[in-house]
């Protein structure tokens, strides 16, 4: 059984059967809140822990790592580590671990969710409803578009891009265009079709609706700015649940208020929490919390994969999902 003398601390608070397994095996050690946390804090809890657990919104960088770490397992409750600077974690001797796949299927149907709230303006209706401003049925009153037979256009078709994908062109007839940088292995794509694109602008040109799932790097950083947003066609429609800075949010603020784009559906921003203004005030934005990942079922397997890392890596071997 491993040592209850390892100290785990985490960034938030995790769904509570997680916490209580990590209590039965570890010196849990809870947060004081679930806010942001500072790089004062971040490097305290490096300094003062065995492992940290950490999540897509607690950045670690070079000034949050302190000399002499007792922390040597770094284990991110989440897929992406675009907030971790890995080569100074690396550098400190710490291992970093993440858990991809067991959140494909909730970030899909978001996805999904997204792309039909912003077509059939079920946010502009829900508002008005809850605001007393709805006078009743009428034929001219919020027409959508529908999303049967029209182009979706990928944007990374990794296992949640491919997911997305596959649940729009099963259940809504949609045909599929995408564009990834790498080969694409055949088993990903089973049970739909879809067409690769090899050029980024004619996939963005070409298609009703743009659905990003690539990762946040330097060469994907606005990745979609005035440029692109440009080529969409007039009634295209924007869906993110990659990450924020995939986006050029003033760009795509002022591509909505000219009519340059229909419509957006936003689960993730820029400079989370905070969300640009020009975004708040548009109708045709729907704009969610992050929660791409937010069901019982994928916030639990990923504390299960938390703990199969931490696990496998008190034991001396590699963590199974090891990324540094």
């Amino acid at each position: 059984m491993p040592s209850p003398a390892l100290a785990v601390a985490l960034t938030r608070r995790l769904p509570d059967a997680i916490e209580q397994a990590l209590a039965a095996r570890y010196d849990l050690r809870l947060p004081v809140s679930d806010g942001a946390m500072s790089e004062v804090a971040m490097r305290a809890l490096l300094s003062t822990n065995d492992v940290v657990i950490c999540t897509v919104a607690d950045p670690v960088g070079p000034g949050a790592i302190p000399d002499a770490p007792r922390t040597r397992l770094l284990a991110n409750y989440g897929v992406g580590v675009n907030h971790l600077d890995l080569p100074a974690l690396e550098s400190a001797g710490i291992v970093v671990t993440n858990t991809p796949g067991v959140l494909t299927d909730a970030t899909a149907e978001l996805a999904i969710t997204l792309m039909l709230m912003t077509a059939r303006r079920a946010g502009e209706g829900e508002r008005q409803l809850r605001a007393g401003q709805w006078q009743g049925w009428t034929p001219t009153h919020l027409p959508g578009m529908s999303l049967t037979g029209r182009k979706l256009g990928i944007v990374g078709m990794g296992r949640i891009g491919a997911e997305t994908a596959r649940r729009a062109a099963r259940g809504l007839g949609m045909s599929i265009r995408y564009y990834s940088r790498s080969d694409v292995p055949p088993e990903r794509m089973v049970g739909f079709a879809a067409e690769r694109v090899s050029d980024l602008d004619a996939l963005v040109a070409g298609v009703d609706v743009l659905s990003l799932h690539c990762p946040l790097t330097p060469e994907t950083h606005h990745l979609i700015d005035a440029r692109r947003l440009a080529l969409m066609p007039a009634h295209g429609l924007l869906i993110n649940t990659a990450r924020g800075p995939v986006v050029d949010e003033a760009a795509l603020g002022r591509a909505l208020e000219s009519g340059v784009i229909a419509g957006c559906g936003l689960d993730v921003f820029e400079h989370e929490p905070a969300i640009h203004p020009d975004l708040l005030r548009c109708e045709r934005a729907v704009l969610l919390p992050h929660m791409g990942s937010a069901t019982m079922e994928a916030r639990t397997a990923m504390g299960q994969l938390v703990l199969e890392n931490i696990g496998a890596w008190e034991r001396g071997a590699r963590p199974p999902n090891a990324v540094s």
